[in-house]
């Protein structure tokens, strides 16, 4: 049975919570201390109204752009004179090393033409069906708590981790978890901050922290190689040869212009940048979505009422998504507000002119979701929590003012993967339970790798 869901009016409460925005203009070491903070504090009022806003930090020239126009500039049309720059690879290298997300010039294009066709829509069948079987089983485990209390963050960075296990190599990911988790709670609090030092010296200088950050990679290594390996050892002893899931698609995937595939190491680091974008993204914004849906129980019970209409049984996932249009919508707006990659940043190569502005080599450019999602040029009532904005009929936000999953040719490959995901998790989330706060609901949004709330927060999980 197909039916259609009216969103529900959004009260005028629907303001959920953000950082503070300063009052004044900071200083240099200030706002040095806020980034290591906090970087959503970073920004003050002009950020949300300017379209182009000029300005410089430790002596070097920064843009952040907010104009459609410019953000197209910068990441589509001359996509590759705009390079991550040695901050963000000195952070992001020990987990991702050189796999799809750092990769630049041509090791990029082969990497993305060998991985797209793996998260093509065809297979989609195939993920979703993972998706509903570990959902079920986290269903049934928070069923047999009873009314009980929890934190909700880590039950789903264990789904989404456990979702990740199974799409990506069919395994339970009980054996590998608390070694995964534990890596990755040492990553996010050693090694995750951007440091004065990781923003003064040039790449291929060694700082302080990149002993420490080689030492973790050493560490994650050793843990891709021991799943890796258990993953091969299955397969030796399956007599099916057809494609069970991610791992057997990479593997078996060929470059269709070079007719190479990937090398173990860089097998390594494809699994690693699906594994954690794969899970921690996911899990950040379901929390945010199940936060959102207690705070608004007309949206919460609309929701319900939609997935109860539909089969999301595993072998039904993958149909039942286009029914979902009112959760798909309450995910859409949850990832406007709090999209979990705050911040895309960009060091030109050559000079260059974006939005009016001269460019030079070695200029950081800057596009946040956090603030472009939020800004008063694109958006009525921007801090307004309104689902209806992506219903359909709904005008379509311009491709470059919603970017959740970053735009142009480097836009995230699993997106479509991740919205599939977070769409039937929290639909059948909400099928079976009714979310409340159990103590104070207070939180506010952190930018560490992902958008993270700042402390925990309890919520019961009553069944229905």
């Amino acid at each position: 049975m197909d039916m259609t869901f009216t969103a529900p009016t959004p009260p005028t409460r629907a303001h959920l919570p953000r950082p503070p925005m300063p009052t004044r203009i900071r200083s240099q070491p200030e706002s040095f201390l806020v980034l290591r903070r906090n970087p959503l504090e970073l920004w003050g009022d002009p950020a949300y109204r300017h379209l182009v806003l000029p300005g410089t930090f430790l002596g070097r020239k920064q843009l952040l752009l907010n104009d459609p126009a410019a953000i197209k500039h910068v990441l589509l049309t001359r996509h590759e004179n705009y390079v991550r720059g040695a901050p963000t690879r000195r952070v992001l290298q020990p987990v991702l090393g050189e796999g799809l997300f750092l990769a630049e010039g041509e090791a990029w294009r082969h990497q993305r033409r060998v991985i797209s066709p793996a998260l093509a829509p065809r297979v989609l069948p195939i993920l979703t069906r993972h998706i509903v079987a570990v959902s079920a089983r986290v269903e049934d485990e928070i069923a047999a708590r009873g009314r009980t209390s929890m934190e909700l963050m880590p039950v789903l960075q264990r789904l989404t981790l456990d979702v990740a296990g199974q799409s990506m190599f069919s395994l339970e990911m009980g054996a590998f978890g608390a070694d995964l988790r534990g890596l990755l709670v040492r990553y996010a609090r050693d090694f995750a901050k951007v440091g004065l030092f990781d923003m003064l010296l040039p790449e291929g200088w060694t700082t302080p922290a990149d002993r420490g950050r080689a030492a973790f990679r050493t560490d994650w290594l050793a843990l891709m190689d021991r799943i890796i390996a258990t993953r091969t050892a299955l397969s030796a002893t399956a007599d099916d040869a057809a494609p069970r899931d991610l791992f057997d698609l990479l593997r078996q995937a060929r470059d269709p212009e070079t007719g190479q595939g990937f090398s173990h190491a860089l097998l390594r680091d494809e699994v690693s940048t699906l594994i954690l974008a794969g899970h921690e993204t996911t899990a950040v914004s379901l929390f945010w979505a199940c936060y959102a849906a207690a705070r608004l129980p007309e949206y919460q019970e609309a929701i319900a009422a939609e997935a109860a209409s539909v089969d999301l049984s595993p072998d039904a996932a993958a149909a039942a998504i286009p029914k979902l249009k009112l959760t798909r919508a309450f995910l859409d707006e949850t990832l406007r507000l709090y999209p979990p990659a705050y911040l895309i940043v960009r060091q030109a190569v050559e000079a260059d002119v974006v939005g009016g502005e001269n460019v030079e080599p070695g200029t950081v450019v800057t596009v946040s979701p956090w603030i472009l999602h939020r800004h008063h040029a694109h958006w009525e009532d921007p801090d307004r929590f309104d689902p209806a904005r992506f219903l359909p009929g709904a005008p379509v936000p311009d491709r470059m003012v919603y970017i959740p999953f970053g735009a142009g040719p480097r836009i995230c490959v699993g997106a479509q993967f991740a919205l599939a995901e977070g769409t039937l998790v929290l639909a059948r989330l909400l099928k079976r339970f009714r979310l409340s706060f159990a103590g104070s609901p207070a939180v506010a949004p952190r930018g560490l790798v992902t958008t993270q709330p700042d402390r925990p927060v309890r919520f019961r999980l009553t069944e229905r």
